[in-house]
Protein backbone atom coordinates (compact mmCIF):
# COMPACT_ATOMS: atom_id res chain seq x y z
CA UNK A 1 0.00 0.00 0.00
CA UNK A 2 1.55 3.67 -0.99
CA UNK A 3 1.49 6.43 2.04
CA UNK A 4 -0.07 9.10 1.27
CA UNK A 5 3.24 10.70 2.00
CA UNK A 6 4.71 9.19 -1.24
CA UNK A 7 2.16 10.39 -3.34
CA UNK A 8 3.95 12.43 -5.43
CA UNK A 9 5.37 9.47 -6.82
CA UNK A 10 2.62 7.97 -7.97
CA UNK A 11 0.28 8.59 -11.02
CA UNK A 12 -2.99 9.62 -10.12
CA UNK A 13 -6.04 7.77 -11.81
CA UNK A 14 -9.96 8.47 -11.60
CA UNK A 15 -12.18 10.50 -9.02
CA UNK A 16 -10.38 11.87 -6.34
CA UNK A 17 -11.02 13.83 -3.40
CA UNK A 18 -8.59 15.96 -0.84
CA UNK A 19 -8.88 14.56 2.91
CA UNK A 20 -7.09 15.65 6.03
CA UNK A 21 -7.85 15.30 9.49
CA UNK A 22 -9.13 18.31 11.32
CA UNK A 23 -7.08 19.83 13.86
CA UNK A 24 -8.83 20.23 17.15
CA UNK A 25 -10.40 17.07 16.84
CA UNK A 26 -8.52 14.67 14.64
CA UNK A 27 -11.55 13.88 12.85
CA UNK A 28 -11.26 13.07 9.03
CA UNK A 29 -12.52 16.06 6.81
CA UNK A 30 -12.82 15.92 2.92
CA UNK A 31 -12.22 19.92 1.23
CA UNK A 32 -15.19 20.84 -0.53
CA UNK A 33 -15.67 23.21 -3.70
CA UNK A 34 -15.75 26.21 -1.78
CA UNK A 35 -12.36 25.58 0.11
CA UNK A 36 -13.62 24.53 2.96
CA UNK A 37 -13.43 21.12 5.27
CA UNK A 38 -16.42 18.57 5.62
CA UNK A 39 -16.99 15.94 7.49
CA UNK A 40 -19.48 14.23 5.19
CA UNK A 41 -17.64 12.71 2.03
CA UNK A 42 -20.89 12.89 -0.17
CA UNK A 43 -19.69 16.80 -0.20
CA UNK A 44 -16.74 17.06 -0.67
CA UNK A 45 -15.34 18.43 -4.44
CA UNK A 46 -14.94 15.61 -6.13
CA UNK A 47 -12.29 16.11 -9.01
CA UNK A 48 -10.20 13.91 -12.09
CA UNK A 49 -6.51 14.38 -11.43
CA UNK A 50 -5.70 17.55 -13.38
CA UNK A 51 -7.96 19.59 -10.32
CA UNK A 52 -6.63 17.38 -7.99
CA UNK A 53 -2.97 19.27 -7.39
CA UNK A 54 -4.84 22.37 -7.36
CA UNK A 55 -7.24 21.54 -5.19
CA UNK A 56 -4.32 19.63 -2.66
CA UNK A 57 -2.41 22.83 -3.08
CA UNK A 58 -5.09 25.10 -1.90
CA UNK A 59 -6.01 22.44 1.21
CA UNK A 60 -2.21 22.71 2.34
CA UNK A 61 -1.98 25.99 2.69
CA UNK A 62 -5.10 25.83 5.09
CA UNK A 63 -2.86 24.19 7.80
CA UNK A 64 -5.10 26.09 10.75
CA UNK A 65 -8.06 24.34 10.83
CA UNK A 66 -6.71 20.63 9.08
CA UNK A 67 -3.70 19.17 9.13
CA UNK A 68 -1.59 16.17 6.52
CA UNK A 69 -4.09 16.66 3.36
CA UNK A 70 -3.71 14.31 0.86
CA UNK A 71 -5.67 12.95 -2.29
CA UNK A 72 -7.99 9.79 -1.83
CA UNK A 73 -9.53 7.99 -4.87
CA UNK A 74 -13.15 7.79 -4.67
CA UNK A 75 -15.39 5.83 -6.47
CA UNK A 76 -18.61 6.73 -7.97
CA UNK A 77 -21.45 5.10 -7.60
CA UNK A 78 -25.18 5.20 -8.54
CA UNK A 79 -27.70 7.55 -7.84
CA UNK A 80 -24.85 10.17 -7.72
CA UNK A 81 -23.33 8.34 -4.33
CA UNK A 82 -19.50 8.88 -3.42
CA UNK A 83 -17.67 5.91 -1.92
CA UNK A 84 -14.05 5.61 -0.37
CA UNK A 85 -11.88 4.02 -3.16
CA UNK A 86 -9.90 1.87 -1.17
CA UNK A 87 -9.58 -0.04 2.18
CA UNK A 88 -7.54 2.35 3.75
CA UNK A 89 -9.94 5.30 3.35
CA UNK A 90 -13.39 3.24 4.19
CA UNK A 91 -11.24 2.50 7.50
CA UNK A 92 -10.96 6.54 7.96
CA UNK A 93 -14.53 7.10 6.72
CA UNK A 94 -15.99 4.07 9.09
CA UNK A 95 -13.74 3.91 11.93
CA UNK A 96 -11.66 1.20 13.45
CA UNK A 97 -11.99 -2.43 12.68
CA UNK A 98 -12.74 -3.75 15.67
CA UNK A 99 -14.25 -2.39 19.39
CA UNK A 100 -12.10 -0.40 21.51
CA UNK A 101 -12.07 -1.17 25.14
CA UNK A 102 -15.33 0.47 26.95
CA UNK A 103 -16.85 1.72 24.16
CA UNK A 104 -20.66 -0.09 23.29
Amino acid sequence: MTSPHEQKKRKINGSVVVTANRLGDGAVVYRTADDHWTTDLAAAAVVAAPAAAALLARAEADGVRAVGPYIAPVELAPGDRVLPGNLRERIRLDGPTFALPGVV
